[in-house]
């Protein structure tokens, strides 16, 4: 065997095995596996105003 027989052989070899690796991992989409259930995400109901916060007394005329 020569050098260019070898690498041929190797050759093979190396993409044998990225094919099963590739058949291994399956394709890229859904074929063949179940639909991924979505999450509605629902909006948060509008909340019932609170009651503003108590504030201190307001003066409006100060002293001289």
């Amino acid at each position: 065997m020569d050098s260019e027989s070898i690498a041929k052989l190797l050759g093979g070899i190396i993409a044998a095995v990225v094919l099963v690796i590739a058949f291994v991992f399956g394709p890229v989409g859904q074929m063949g596996k179940p639909a991924k259930e979505v999450q509605k995400i629902e909006a948060p109901k509008a909340a019932v105003p609170a009651a503003p916060a108590v504030r201190g007394p307001v003066v409006r005329e100060v002293p001289q």
